[in-house]
Protein backbone atom coordinates (compact mmCIF):
# COMPACT_ATOMS: atom_id res chain seq x y z
CA UNK A 1 0.00 0.00 0.00
CA UNK A 2 1.18 3.38 -0.84
CA UNK A 3 2.07 6.29 1.16
CA UNK A 4 -1.06 8.73 2.27
CA UNK A 5 -0.99 12.19 -0.15
CA UNK A 6 -1.63 14.64 2.59
CA UNK A 7 -3.64 17.53 0.64
CA UNK A 8 -3.08 21.25 1.38
CA UNK A 9 -5.43 22.52 4.10
CA UNK A 10 -6.50 24.98 2.02
CA UNK A 11 -7.12 22.27 -0.87
CA UNK A 12 -8.79 20.38 1.52
CA UNK A 13 -10.98 23.33 2.98
CA UNK A 14 -11.79 24.44 -0.93
CA UNK A 15 -13.27 20.47 -2.13
CA UNK A 16 -15.09 20.23 2.01
CA UNK A 17 -16.65 23.93 1.00
CA UNK A 18 -17.89 22.64 -2.79
CA UNK A 19 -19.58 19.50 -1.03
CA UNK A 20 -21.35 21.30 1.62
CA UNK A 21 -22.43 23.83 -0.49
CA UNK A 22 -23.87 21.13 -2.90
CA UNK A 23 -25.74 19.16 -0.08
CA UNK A 24 -26.65 21.87 2.64
CA UNK A 25 -27.46 25.40 2.50
CA UNK A 26 -25.19 27.72 4.36
CA UNK A 27 -26.59 30.12 7.57
CA UNK A 28 -28.50 33.39 5.72
CA UNK A 29 -26.31 36.65 7.24
CA UNK A 30 -27.42 37.10 10.62
CA UNK A 31 -29.39 40.36 10.96
CA UNK A 32 -29.96 42.45 14.07
CA UNK A 33 -32.04 40.63 16.85
CA UNK A 34 -35.22 42.05 17.49
CA UNK A 35 -37.57 41.13 20.41
CA UNK A 36 -40.55 39.41 19.68
CA UNK A 37 -38.92 37.68 16.63
CA UNK A 38 -38.09 34.26 16.12
CA UNK A 39 -37.98 31.18 18.81
CA UNK A 40 -38.76 31.60 22.32
CA UNK A 41 -36.08 29.52 23.39
CA UNK A 42 -33.15 29.66 25.53
CA UNK A 43 -32.19 26.01 26.81
CA UNK A 44 -28.70 23.79 27.64
CA UNK A 45 -31.31 20.28 26.70
CA UNK A 46 -33.72 19.34 24.58
CA UNK A 47 -37.31 19.15 25.87
CA UNK A 48 -38.88 17.16 22.49
CA UNK A 49 -41.32 13.82 23.08
CA UNK A 50 -39.95 10.66 22.16
CA UNK A 51 -41.19 10.91 18.53
CA UNK A 52 -39.63 14.53 18.10
CA UNK A 53 -36.33 13.38 19.46
CA UNK A 54 -35.82 10.38 17.40
CA UNK A 55 -36.30 12.60 14.32
CA UNK A 56 -33.77 14.50 15.37
CA UNK A 57 -31.30 11.62 15.66
CA UNK A 58 -32.49 10.14 12.53
CA UNK A 59 -31.84 13.69 11.05
CA UNK A 60 -28.48 13.56 12.54
CA UNK A 61 -27.48 10.13 11.50
CA UNK A 62 -28.56 10.76 8.09
CA UNK A 63 -25.90 13.74 7.65
CA UNK A 64 -23.09 11.89 9.41
CA UNK A 65 -24.15 8.97 6.80
CA UNK A 66 -23.69 11.47 4.08
CA UNK A 67 -20.31 13.13 5.35
CA UNK A 68 -18.98 9.46 6.06
CA UNK A 69 -20.10 8.57 2.25
CA UNK A 70 -18.16 11.58 0.95
CA UNK A 71 -15.33 11.34 2.89
CA UNK A 72 -15.85 13.60 5.90
CA UNK A 73 -17.04 11.87 8.50
CA UNK A 74 -14.27 10.57 10.08
CA UNK A 75 -11.12 12.55 8.35
CA UNK A 76 -8.64 11.84 11.06
CA UNK A 77 -9.38 8.41 11.98
CA UNK A 78 -6.91 5.47 9.98
CA UNK A 79 -8.03 4.54 6.55
CA UNK A 80 -8.40 0.95 7.49
CA UNK A 81 -11.29 1.88 10.00
CA UNK A 82 -13.21 4.14 7.46
CA UNK A 83 -11.66 6.85 7.88
CA UNK A 84 -9.33 9.58 5.73
CA UNK A 85 -5.98 9.43 7.61
CA UNK A 86 -5.68 13.28 7.69
CA UNK A 87 -4.20 15.15 10.52
CA UNK A 88 -6.70 16.40 13.40
CA UNK A 89 -5.96 19.74 12.32
CA UNK A 90 -7.71 18.84 9.36
CA UNK A 91 -10.93 17.81 11.45
CA UNK A 92 -11.03 20.70 13.22
CA UNK A 93 -11.19 23.17 10.44
CA UNK A 94 -13.90 21.11 8.52
CA UNK A 95 -15.77 21.44 11.88
CA UNK A 96 -15.32 25.37 11.82
CA UNK A 97 -16.36 25.57 8.18
CA UNK A 98 -19.81 22.75 8.97
CA UNK A 99 -20.63 25.60 11.61
CA UNK A 100 -21.56 27.86 8.58
CA UNK A 101 -23.88 25.67 7.20
CA UNK A 102 -27.52 24.85 7.95
CA UNK A 103 -26.59 21.07 9.07
CA UNK A 104 -29.26 19.59 11.50
CA UNK A 105 -29.06 20.50 15.35
CA UNK A 106 -26.99 18.43 17.32
CA UNK A 107 -28.84 15.11 19.39
CA UNK A 108 -26.78 14.16 22.44
CA UNK A 109 -26.48 10.29 22.48
CA UNK A 110 -25.27 10.88 18.03
CA UNK A 111 -22.89 13.15 19.87
CA UNK A 112 -21.82 11.00 22.88
CA UNK A 113 -21.02 8.03 20.26
CA UNK A 114 -19.38 9.82 18.13
CA UNK A 115 -17.38 12.33 19.97
CA UNK A 116 -16.40 9.92 22.65
CA UNK A 117 -17.54 6.64 22.60
CA UNK A 118 -15.71 6.17 19.31
CA UNK A 119 -12.68 7.60 19.96
CA UNK A 120 -12.32 6.06 23.22
CA UNK A 121 -12.71 2.87 20.98
CA UNK A 122 -10.22 3.91 18.80
CA UNK A 123 -7.45 4.50 21.65
CA UNK A 124 -7.89 1.09 23.89
CA UNK A 125 -10.10 -1.07 21.76
CA UNK A 126 -8.16 -4.34 20.33
CA UNK A 127 -7.92 -4.44 16.67
CA UNK A 128 -10.55 -6.74 16.25
CA UNK A 129 -13.35 -4.40 18.10
CA UNK A 130 -12.31 -1.17 16.15
CA UNK A 131 -12.67 -2.85 12.91
CA UNK A 132 -15.81 -3.98 14.06
CA UNK A 133 -17.28 -1.33 15.70
CA UNK A 134 -15.70 2.33 14.49
CA UNK A 135 -16.66 2.31 10.89
CA UNK A 136 -20.36 1.78 11.99
CA UNK A 137 -19.93 4.04 15.25
CA UNK A 138 -18.72 6.58 12.56
CA UNK A 139 -20.95 6.40 9.68
CA UNK A 140 -24.14 6.47 12.57
CA UNK A 141 -24.99 2.89 11.69
CA UNK A 142 -24.69 2.02 15.35
CA UNK A 143 -25.29 4.69 18.49
CA UNK A 144 -23.24 4.04 21.72
CA UNK A 145 -24.66 5.67 24.96
CA UNK A 146 -22.40 6.06 27.72
CA UNK A 147 -23.35 4.09 31.33
CA UNK A 148 -21.00 5.49 33.94
CA UNK A 149 -22.88 7.18 37.07
CA UNK A 150 -24.99 5.86 39.38
CA UNK A 151 -27.26 6.63 42.62
CA UNK A 152 -24.32 5.83 44.53
CA UNK A 153 -21.63 6.81 41.96
CA UNK A 154 -21.86 10.38 40.40
CA UNK A 155 -18.86 12.65 40.46
CA UNK A 156 -16.79 9.79 42.68
CA UNK A 157 -16.47 7.08 39.91
CA UNK A 158 -14.38 5.51 42.43
CA UNK A 159 -18.04 4.50 44.18
CA UNK A 160 -19.17 2.61 41.09
CA UNK A 161 -20.65 -0.73 42.17
CA UNK A 162 -22.07 -2.24 39.56
CA UNK A 163 -20.50 -5.45 39.49
CA UNK A 164 -19.03 -7.45 36.33
CA UNK A 165 -18.33 -11.12 37.81
CA UNK A 166 -16.27 -13.98 35.47
CA UNK A 167 -17.94 -16.80 34.13
CA UNK A 168 -15.62 -18.62 31.78
CA UNK A 169 -15.29 -16.59 28.74
CA UNK A 170 -18.12 -14.33 29.86
CA UNK A 171 -18.87 -11.48 32.24
CA UNK A 172 -21.71 -11.48 34.03
CA UNK A 173 -23.28 -8.09 34.90
CA UNK A 174 -25.41 -6.91 38.16
CA UNK A 175 -26.37 -3.51 39.28
CA UNK A 176 -27.97 0.24 38.39
CA UNK A 177 -26.79 3.11 36.27
CA UNK A 178 -28.42 6.45 35.94
CA UNK A 179 -28.65 9.60 34.20
CA UNK A 180 -27.74 8.31 31.15
CA UNK A 181 -28.05 10.40 27.84
CA UNK A 182 -30.58 9.01 24.78
CA UNK A 183 -29.85 5.07 26.63
CA UNK A 184 -33.19 4.52 24.85
CA UNK A 185 -32.11 4.70 21.34
CA UNK A 186 -28.92 3.08 21.64
CA UNK A 187 -27.72 0.26 19.75
CA UNK A 188 -24.50 -0.50 22.59
CA UNK A 189 -23.74 0.89 25.86
CA UNK A 190 -20.12 1.64 26.79
CA UNK A 191 -19.71 0.55 30.75
CA UNK A 192 -17.90 0.58 33.57
CA UNK A 193 -17.81 -2.25 36.51
CA UNK A 194 -16.47 -3.37 39.31
CA UNK A 195 -14.17 -6.47 38.63
CA UNK A 196 -12.18 -6.43 42.18
CA UNK A 197 -12.62 -5.21 46.02
CA UNK A 198 -10.03 -3.85 45.53
CA UNK A 199 -9.84 0.03 47.36
CA UNK A 200 -6.91 0.43 44.23
CA UNK A 201 -9.24 2.71 42.11
CA UNK A 202 -6.57 1.77 39.62
CA UNK A 203 -7.35 -1.79 39.60
CA UNK A 204 -11.34 -2.00 40.76
CA UNK A 205 -12.76 -1.83 37.22
CA UNK A 206 -13.43 -2.90 33.61
CA UNK A 207 -15.00 -1.37 30.94
CA UNK A 208 -16.96 -3.14 28.65
CA UNK A 209 -19.33 -2.48 25.12
CA UNK A 210 -22.60 -4.13 26.16
CA UNK A 211 -25.61 -4.43 23.26
CA UNK A 212 -28.51 -2.83 24.60
CA UNK A 213 -30.61 -5.31 23.51
CA UNK A 214 -28.89 -8.06 25.57
CA UNK A 215 -31.22 -10.01 28.15
CA UNK A 216 -31.55 -8.44 31.45
CA UNK A 217 -30.85 -4.54 30.12
CA UNK A 218 -34.01 -2.39 31.05
CA UNK A 219 -34.10 1.42 30.50
CA UNK A 220 -36.13 3.56 31.92
CA UNK A 221 -36.54 7.32 30.76
CA UNK A 222 -36.32 10.01 33.43
CA UNK A 223 -38.54 13.31 33.56
CA UNK A 224 -36.63 16.17 34.52
CA UNK A 225 -37.71 19.79 36.30
CA UNK A 226 -37.34 21.46 32.96
CA UNK A 227 -40.28 19.01 31.62
CA UNK A 228 -38.08 16.34 29.14
CA UNK A 229 -37.11 13.15 29.48
CA UNK A 230 -33.48 12.93 27.37
CA UNK A 231 -31.99 10.93 30.50
CA UNK A 232 -32.72 7.26 31.43
CA UNK A 233 -31.92 4.81 34.59
CA UNK A 234 -30.60 1.21 33.14
CA UNK A 235 -30.80 -1.72 35.09
CA UNK A 236 -28.75 -5.02 34.44
CA UNK A 237 -30.27 -7.97 35.65
CA UNK A 238 -27.96 -11.10 34.96
CA UNK A 239 -26.37 -9.58 31.99
CA UNK A 240 -24.38 -12.13 30.25
CA UNK A 241 -21.62 -10.49 28.00
CA UNK A 242 -18.45 -12.02 26.21
CA UNK A 243 -14.87 -11.10 27.31
CA UNK A 244 -14.63 -10.24 23.75
CA UNK A 245 -16.50 -6.89 24.44
CA UNK A 246 -14.19 -6.20 27.06
CA UNK A 247 -12.07 -2.79 26.51
CA UNK A 248 -8.63 -2.81 27.53
CA UNK A 249 -7.23 -4.82 30.04
CA UNK A 250 -8.73 -6.48 33.18
CA UNK A 251 -8.38 -3.70 35.86
CA UNK A 252 -8.02 -1.38 33.40
CA UNK A 253 -11.72 1.06 33.63
CA UNK A 254 -10.00 3.86 35.47
CA UNK A 255 -7.76 4.08 32.68
CA UNK A 256 -10.69 4.03 30.29
CA UNK A 257 -12.93 6.31 32.47
CA UNK A 258 -9.78 8.93 32.58
CA UNK A 259 -9.57 8.40 28.56
CA UNK A 260 -13.31 8.87 27.94
CA UNK A 261 -13.97 11.77 30.43
CA UNK A 262 -10.85 13.55 28.63
CA UNK A 263 -13.21 13.40 25.39
CA UNK A 264 -16.22 13.93 26.76
CA UNK A 265 -14.90 17.34 28.79
CA UNK A 266 -13.17 18.71 25.29
CA UNK A 267 -16.42 17.95 23.23
CA UNK A 268 -18.36 19.68 25.82
CA UNK A 269 -16.48 22.55 25.69
CA UNK A 270 -15.67 22.85 21.79
CA UNK A 271 -19.46 22.31 21.87
CA UNK A 272 -20.62 24.99 24.16
CA UNK A 273 -23.07 22.72 25.61
CA UNK A 274 -25.66 23.21 22.85
CA UNK A 275 -26.85 27.29 24.20
CA UNK A 276 -27.64 28.14 21.10
CA UNK A 277 -26.01 30.48 18.36
CA UNK A 278 -26.46 33.98 20.51
CA UNK A 279 -26.72 33.84 23.90
CA UNK A 280 -24.84 36.78 24.13
CA UNK A 281 -26.90 38.55 21.73
CA UNK A 282 -29.96 37.76 23.63
CA UNK A 283 -28.76 38.58 26.53
CA UNK A 284 -28.17 42.15 25.38
CA UNK A 285 -31.63 42.42 23.62
CA UNK A 286 -32.98 41.37 27.15
CA UNK A 287 -30.84 44.20 28.91
CA UNK A 288 -32.18 46.78 26.40
CA UNK A 289 -35.94 45.53 26.90
CA UNK A 290 -35.48 45.72 30.49
CA UNK A 291 -33.84 49.23 30.92
CA UNK A 292 -30.61 48.19 31.85
CA UNK A 293 -28.57 48.74 28.92
CA UNK A 294 -27.41 51.84 30.65
CA UNK A 295 -26.47 50.18 34.01
CA UNK A 296 -22.94 50.10 34.70
CA UNK A 297 -23.17 47.00 37.09
CA UNK A 298 -25.25 45.03 33.92
CA UNK A 299 -22.99 46.47 31.57
CA UNK A 300 -20.04 45.42 33.07
CA UNK A 301 -21.35 41.83 33.91
CA UNK A 302 -22.54 41.71 29.94
CA UNK A 303 -18.62 42.53 29.50
CA UNK A 304 -17.82 39.73 31.79
CA UNK A 305 -19.93 37.27 29.78
CA UNK A 306 -18.56 37.92 26.76
CA UNK A 307 -15.05 38.12 27.84
CA UNK A 308 -15.26 35.16 29.44
CA UNK A 309 -16.65 33.29 26.43
CA UNK A 310 -14.23 34.11 24.28
CA UNK A 311 -11.32 33.20 26.36
CA UNK A 312 -13.28 29.42 26.56
CA UNK A 313 -13.48 29.34 22.82
CA UNK A 314 -9.84 29.87 22.80
CA UNK A 315 -9.19 27.83 25.58
CA UNK A 316 -11.12 24.80 24.21
CA UNK A 317 -9.06 25.29 20.66
CA UNK A 318 -5.56 25.47 22.34
CA UNK A 319 -7.07 21.97 24.38
CA UNK A 320 -7.90 20.02 20.88
CA UNK A 321 -4.49 21.62 19.54
CA UNK A 322 -2.47 19.85 22.75
CA UNK A 323 -3.74 16.64 22.64
CA UNK A 324 -1.08 13.90 22.56
CA UNK A 325 -1.73 10.71 20.57
CA UNK A 326 -5.80 11.97 20.06
CA UNK A 327 -6.28 11.78 24.08
CA UNK A 328 -7.11 15.06 24.94
CA UNK A 329 -5.00 16.30 28.87
CA UNK A 330 -5.55 18.43 31.79
CA UNK A 331 -6.15 21.04 29.07
CA UNK A 332 -10.52 19.20 28.65
CA UNK A 333 -10.77 20.29 32.25
CA UNK A 334 -9.69 23.69 31.83
CA UNK A 335 -11.80 24.35 29.02
CA UNK A 336 -15.21 22.67 30.61
CA UNK A 337 -14.17 24.57 34.12
CA UNK A 338 -14.35 27.27 31.76
CA UNK A 339 -17.62 26.67 29.96
CA UNK A 340 -19.08 25.99 33.35
CA UNK A 341 -18.20 29.38 35.02
CA UNK A 342 -19.71 30.96 31.80
CA UNK A 343 -23.17 29.30 31.57
CA UNK A 344 -23.11 30.42 35.80
CA UNK A 345 -22.54 34.07 34.67
CA UNK A 346 -25.22 34.04 31.99
CA UNK A 347 -27.49 32.25 34.24
CA UNK A 348 -26.82 34.66 37.44
CA UNK A 349 -26.91 37.74 35.07
CA UNK A 350 -30.21 36.66 33.51
CA UNK A 351 -31.92 35.78 37.08
CA UNK A 352 -30.57 39.34 37.76
CA UNK A 353 -32.23 41.62 34.91
CA UNK A 354 -35.42 39.46 34.82
CA UNK A 355 -36.35 39.15 38.45
CA UNK A 356 -39.50 37.67 39.21
CA UNK A 357 -40.02 37.09 35.18
CA UNK A 358 -37.95 34.27 35.18
CA UNK A 359 -40.10 32.02 37.74
CA UNK A 360 -43.72 33.43 35.82
CA UNK A 361 -44.65 32.75 33.06
CA UNK A 362 -46.68 35.96 31.90
CA UNK A 363 -46.80 35.19 28.13
CA UNK A 364 -44.39 37.91 27.28
CA UNK A 365 -42.04 36.74 24.55
CA UNK A 366 -38.10 36.47 25.83
CA UNK A 367 -38.43 36.18 29.60
CA UNK A 368 -39.37 33.19 30.78
CA UNK A 369 -37.71 31.33 28.29
CA UNK A 370 -34.53 31.92 30.20
CA UNK A 371 -35.48 29.81 32.83
CA UNK A 372 -35.12 26.56 31.28
CA UNK A 373 -31.24 27.71 30.58
CA UNK A 374 -31.41 28.67 34.53
CA UNK A 375 -32.72 25.40 35.29
CA UNK A 376 -30.94 23.51 32.96
CA UNK A 377 -27.44 24.78 34.04
CA UNK A 378 -26.69 22.56 37.52
CA UNK A 379 -27.14 19.40 35.26
CA UNK A 380 -24.39 20.94 32.91
CA UNK A 381 -22.12 21.02 35.79
CA UNK A 382 -22.29 17.72 36.38
CA UNK A 383 -21.54 16.32 32.91
CA UNK A 384 -18.34 14.83 32.14
CA UNK A 385 -17.06 16.06 36.15
CA UNK A 386 -18.40 18.49 38.52
CA UNK A 387 -15.92 21.67 38.81
CA UNK A 388 -14.41 19.60 42.13
CA UNK A 389 -13.45 17.27 40.08
CA UNK A 390 -12.09 19.45 36.75
CA UNK A 391 -10.27 21.34 39.77
CA UNK A 392 -8.87 17.96 41.03
CA UNK A 393 -7.42 17.09 37.47
CA UNK A 394 -6.03 20.44 36.67
CA UNK A 395 -4.05 20.67 40.13
CA UNK A 396 -3.15 16.70 39.76
CA UNK A 397 -2.12 16.35 35.91
CA UNK A 398 -1.23 19.81 34.68
CA UNK A 399 0.00 21.39 38.32
CA UNK A 400 1.47 18.02 39.71
CA UNK A 401 0.27 18.64 42.87
CA UNK A 402 -0.70 15.38 45.55
CA UNK A 403 -3.72 13.23 44.94
CA UNK A 404 -7.00 13.94 47.07
CA UNK A 405 -7.81 11.07 50.17
CA UNK A 406 -10.10 8.56 48.08
CA UNK A 407 -13.05 7.09 50.22
CA UNK A 408 -12.99 3.55 50.63
CA UNK A 409 -14.41 1.05 47.63
CA UNK A 410 -18.56 -0.32 48.59
CA UNK A 411 -18.39 -3.70 49.61
CA UNK A 412 -20.90 -4.60 47.25
CA UNK A 413 -23.20 -3.79 44.38
CA UNK A 414 -26.45 -1.36 43.97
CA UNK A 415 -29.21 -3.53 42.72
CA UNK A 416 -32.29 -2.88 41.86
CA UNK A 417 -34.58 -1.10 44.32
Amino acid sequence: MGELKVPQIEEFLDGARQWLSSNVNPWPPRGALVWGSGLDKVSLFRDSCPEEERAQIDAVLAWQRAKFDAGYGAISYPPEYGGAGLPRAYESAFRRLERSFAIPAVADVASISLEIEAPTILTLGTEEQKRQWLPKLRRGDLLCCQLFSEPGAGSDLGSIALRANRAGDDWILDGQKVWTSGAQFADLGYVICRTSKDVDNKTAFTAFVVPMDTPGVTVRPLRQMTGGACFNEVFFDGVRVSDTARIGEVGGGWKAMMTTLGFERASAAEGGGGAGPDVIGRMMMTAQHQGLDSDPLVRQSLADVYAVNRMRSWTSHRAAANAKAGVPGPEGSISKLTMTRWMQSVSELATTMLGPSLVADTGEWGTFAWSEFVCSFPGVRLGGGTDEIQKNTIAERALGLPREPRQPAPASATGRS
